[in-house]
This record gives C-alpha cells, sequence and structure tokens, in this order.
C-alpha cells in the first residue's frame, strides 16, 4: 500500500514557515486578487486564497471584485494602478475571464515582478530557460507538485518521470522543473497514443489531464510516485483525481490524494511567491 503524500500537511508546514520571514519584512506582504464577474467555482477560490492571505496578515485591496460586463480597458486600467501600488506585491487575476476579455493581454498586463501565479511570459521564459532564481515566481501548482514529490522522498536525478497534461498553467512548467532535477521527462496528453506503455517504464507520474480518472491504476508501474493534479467532479457529486486512485494506491510507492493532494499546496505557493515578492521589493 502506497504511502499517502498528505498535501494539507505539507501546505500547513509550509504556511508556518513564512511566518518567520513576514516577521522580518518593514510592512506586511501585499496581495491583490482580482475577479471578474460571478463564475461559481472562481467565488470559491478567491475566497480560499483571500482568506489564507488574511489569516497571514497580507494587505489586500478593496474593490477587486469588478462585475461581468467590465471592459477589457477599465481592467486592464486597474492592473497598471496595482503595478504602480509600492504596497501590493503580487498580482492574482483570477481565470477563467469573460469571453469578451483576451485573457493573454490581461496576462501580460501584471508586471512580471508582480505575477505571484507565474503566468506572465517573462516568468514562463526564464524558467523554460533553466534561469533559476530565489525570486523567479513559479506557477502554484507545479511548484506545490515539486515540494509533494520532495517529501515523498523520490530521488528524481535519473528517474524516468512521465507528465500528462500539457497545458502552460501546470503541464509544461511541471516537465521543466523535472528536467532542471535531471530527470528524464516525457510529456503526454489527452492524445497520445498507447498512454499505458509510456507509464509502464515511469518512476514518477504527474497528471494534470483534467479527465476523471483518465489513468487506469493498473497502469502504474508497481514503486511509481504519483502527483495527482487533476480536480473533477464525478456524476454522484463527489470529487476524484485523474488516476484511478483504488487500484493505483495498491501498486505505488506513494500517491497524492483527490482532495486534500496537490490543491492545498497552490494555495500555500501563492502565498510562498508573495512573500518572496515582498523580500525581492524591499531588497530594492
Amino acid at each position: 500500500m502506497a504511502q499517502i503524500v498528505d498535501g494539507r500537511v505539507v501546505a500547513r508546514e509550509s504556511l508556518m514557515a513564512l511566518k518567520s520571514r513576514i516577521s522580518r519584512l518593514k510592512r506586511p506582504p501585499g496581495l491583490a486578487v482580482i475577479k471578474v464577474g460571478e463564475d461559481p467555482a472562481s467565488a470559491i477560490y478567491v475566497r480560499r486564497k483571500t482568506r489564507r492571505a488574511e489569516r497571514l496578515g497580507f494587505y489586500q485591496p478593496d474593490d477587486l471584485h469588478l462585475p461581468e460586463d467590465t471592459t477589457q480597458a477599465v481592467l486592464l486600467e486597474r492592473i497598471a494602478a496595482l503595478n504602480l501600488d509600492p504596497k501590493v506585491d503580487g498580482i492574482l487575476v483570477q481565470l477563467p475571464l469573460p469571453a469578451h476579455i483576451d485573457e493573454r493581454a490581461v496576462l501580460a498586463a501584471v508586471s512580471p515582478d508582480k505575477d505571484v501565479d507565474g503566468f506572465h511570459a517573462v516568468n514562463v521564459g526564464r524558467l523554460a530557460q533553466g534561469r533559476r532564481s530565489d525570486d523567479l515566481m513559479i506557477a502554484c501548482t507545479p511548484k506545490g507538485a515539486m515540494r509533494l514529490l520532495a517529501e515523498s522522498g523520490v530521488n528524481l536525478s535519473g528517474a524516468e518521470a512521465v507528465v500528462i497534461g500539457r497545458s502552460n498553467i501546470v503541464g509544461r512548467p511541471m516537465a521543466w522543473l523535472l528536467e532542471q532535477q535531471n530527470a528524464t521527462v516525457t510529456l503526454c496528453h489527452s492524445r497520445t497514443v498507447n498512454l499505458q506503455s509510456h507509464l509502464k517504464r515511469a518512476d514518477v507520474v504527474v497528471a494534470a489531464v483534467g479527465r476523471a480518472e483518465m489513468i487506469k491504476g493498473a497502469w502504474i508501474r508497481p514503486g511509481a510516485v504519483v502527483i495527482d493534479v487533476g480536480i473533477n467532479r464525478r456524476e454522484d457529486g463527489t470529487i476524484c483525481g485523474d488516476v484511478e486512485f483504488d487500484t493505483a494506491v495498491k501498486r505505488a510507492l506513494a500517491i497524492t490524494p483527490v482532495p486534500g493532494g496537490v490543491g492545498p499546496m497552490t494555495i500555500a505557493m501563492l502565498m510562498e511567491n508573495t512573500v518572496i515578492a515582498a523580500e525581492a521589493h524591499q531588497r530594492q
């Protein structure tokens, strides 16, 4: 039976470690979370992020919940003002945005040094080039997944890693991070032919394709470490990951649960990125 890598425990430890760093700052870290419209899932995610920031004592600007019909020009003006606000260290634009707004243009408008989501082309490019630094903004979910892999005790150097999913938010940055730890990485996706054949040799599996239990537990090589990023809702309302957990847990060496695995780490890494940004700004 696999070790369960509990993201809630690791996230709690990461947040505790931030408190001493925050206490050494000249002012509280500032996080601006912008939400446009009334998407129910977005409302839940924003509430979780802002509550965690509040508990850590972050400064958070008001009036960042904008109506559905907000124009792109108005949103860009708001971001420009936040870029110039010395009390704001991190800016997060909650996705998805309404259809009339160009998501790419909005993400590009956030100053790279305040891009605590790690989505700006400058930060993505630096990561892709392997230009790691203490203040580089790395996308929160893959950063959290790497922290969970470290918790599992797996040695990534020379390991065969399979990442399933090629999104710019998770799959691609995850592959780069693994490669930087000297893993041999195969990037698969929903249209990969004979996915099972790739998984047969995988020491590490990162599932981020967004399809409920698409990766069958029997496909997991005995002794592999599995990080399941997927969060899917079954027809009966229950939550599951991209990996068939009940079978995989009997074959893997370590596995993350869904929920309670990568999800808590994403918010913890957002808080950490904001503290990193605050530290960098206060050194200037």
